[in-house]
């Protein structure tokens, strides 16, 4: 066992985003690449010498391999302890639960979320910070100034370490940790909602289904749903995390999960259907011919709190970000309290669940959380729907449908359009941005654009100042269309279009989104030229 230093040089491109750094496997597998990148991450925190971290990931195609060369790498720079789920897995919550739990200095996070895994595919390392969330933008920057200038970088010459067995071994000076990855996590659900009560709707003949899509859920899910609440063997499907996801989209939308789809659309449906992507940090809510978005599923989780040990009485406001639609703004007015509307990226949601402003949080991506975490959490969401469904003794559609009558119904539907050449995004984008001060007051396919911005967000805890966050335009009647540039994929750009309409009339509750919206489809096109300039007359995925 020796210490190298080794030498290197710059490489271009390492900018982290909204959740780190997202590349192909086969570009984080080339000399100096991965290890560059763990370089910054020391200098932009500062060092890491007496720290103790969190390591753990989805385990995609190369997560072993690249959590022992960051296990060697911290070694080498004097860290006090890594805390490392056993095999190198961590859902990305419950590695934010571990931080914070264990009051650790931040963790290293290896995952490119619900992105496809393999050798041809994605990977990703992102740094969270003490609090358990992703790093601010200020840390990103500080990491990504450091990729700028990297020289070289220090690490342990020796063989893997043991991380397949629980227990505590050591590298260097630096002692390491193999956890249970589920344990920790399964006990803080167990503070959060009532399980003897979701254990008797799972009784009681309730049938459900669970997809994990071969990703890092599967063990947290069989472990939950199956061996504490007693969910029927089988109920957790897909449930072995491979490092390709068994080639597929670990991506819990209808397009991605079509075979949950198909089950809950068919006649002999369970009541009850979810999926959670590849690191465990979304999902998607069905119910026996039904699927809920996103942006409804938070809203009514925020509706149904007081049915919620954890969040009965103690709701001190709510917030999502600007692209999901406007459905729990309506129970925040409901409810007497605040909503906040931030730009997209979970890291925006710390400040105000660290104030205590916001206690549900939720994005149109399929990620909603609480401040029980500093991340968006796929298996929670899941079991707060579970204890309403417990509570309530209602079918995941007459939830929906009450919801509806009550608060009427924001249509909604994101249009993807992937692997656009980043040129012909960025023209597309700029010229919009052009026309935003002429274009409130115009009609469109009858429908007048009241206000038309870019929408930028000042943060009300710490005063930051975020813009240029997507274009924004709010139409009579509560319609909204937003366009904005995806920061997530890894191959040119992703134009998403967010489409959404205000229905409070009851006798059109039960239209198709599509359809629904057609208007808003149309004008989006319109406004943004999308088929003229990128010439797609259709978009790659409708969510």
């Amino acid at each position: 066992m020796t210490l190298e230093t080794i030498a290197s040089t710059p490489i271009e491109g390492q900018k982290p985003g909204t959740s780190g750094l997202r590349k192909k496997t086969h570009i984080f597998m080339q000399p100096h690449y991965l290890e560059n990148f763990i370089a910054a991450i020391w200098i932009g925190i500062g060092g890491v010498a007496g720290k103790i971290l969190v390591l753990g990931g989805d385990g995609r195609y190369f997560n072993d391999r690249a959590a022992q060369v960051i296990l060697r790498m911290a070694a080498a720079s004097g860290a006090k302890k890594i805390i490392i789920g056993q095999d190198a897995l961590l859902s990305t919550p419950a590695a934010s639960n571990l931080i914070r739990k264990r009051k650790a200095d931040g963790g290293i996070i290896l995952s490119a979320s619900h992105n496809p895994g393999g050798p041809e595919e994605d990977f990703g390392v992102k740094f969270n910070t003490p609090n358990g969330g992703p790093a601010p933008e200020e840390v990103t920057e500080r990491i990504f100034e450091a990729t700028k200038s990297i020289n070289s970088y220090e690490i342990i010459a020796t063989q893997d370490v043991d991380i397949s067995t629980l227990g505590t071994t050591s590298l260097a000076d630096m002692e390491i940790e193999v956890v249970d990855p589920v344990a920790d996590y399964q006990t803080l659900m167990e503070t959060l909602f009532d399980f003897d009560k979701i254990r008797d709707l799972l009784n009681s003949g309730f049938s459900l289904r669970f997809d994990a899509l071969h990703a890092i859920t599967g063990p947290y899910a069989t472990a939950i749903l199956e061996g504490a609440l007693g969910a029927a063997p089988g109920s957790v499907v897909n449930g072995i995390p491979l490092p390709d996801f068994g080639k597929g989209h670990p991506d819990p939308n209808p397009i991605w999960a079509k075979d949950l789809v198909e089950h809950m659309m068919a006649k002999d449906a369970p009541d009850f259907g979810a999926a959670s992507d590849g690191d465990g940090d979304r999902n998607m809510i069905m119910g026996s011919g039904i699927y809920i978005t996103p942006s409804d599923s938070v809203a009514i989780l925020a509706a149904n709190a007081e049915l919620v040990p954890a969040y009965r009485g103690n709701m001190t406001g709510v917030a999502r970000s600007m692209p999901t639609s406007r459905a729990l703004d309506r129970v925040a007015k409901d409810l007497g309290i605040e909503c906040y509307e931030t730009p997209t990226g979970w890291k925006f949601f710390g400040n105000l669940l660290d104030a205590g402003k916001a206690t549900i949080c939720g994005e149109e991506s399929a990620g909603t959380g609480s401040n029980h975490i500093r991340e968006k959490d796929g298996l929670w969401a899941v079991l707060f729907w579970l204890n309403i469904l417990a509570e309530t003794r209602l079918s995941v559609a007459e939830i929906m449908e009450k919801h509806c009558r009550q608060y009427g119904r924001n249509y909604y539907s994101r249009h993807d359009y992937e692997a656009i050449d980043t040129e012909v995004a960025n023209d597309l984008m700029q010229a919009l941005r052009a026309k935003l001060s002429t274009l409130a007051g115009e009609v469109i396919n009858g429908r007048k654009i009241t206000n038309a911005d870019d929408f930028a967000y000042d943060d009300p805890v710490d005063g930051s100042h975020s813009k240029n966050q997507g274009v924004c335009l709010e139409m009579e009647g509560g319609a909204r269309i937003v366009f904005r540039l995806s920061g997530t994929g890894t191959e040119g750009a992703t134009l998403r279009v967010y489409l959404e309409d205000l229905v409070e009339d009851p006798d059109r509750m039960d239209l198709d989104p599509q359809e629904a919206l057609a208007d808003m489809i149309a004008i989006a096109d319109t406004v943004a030229e999308i088929s003229s300039r990128t010439g797609r007359t259709e978009p790659d995925v409708r969510t």
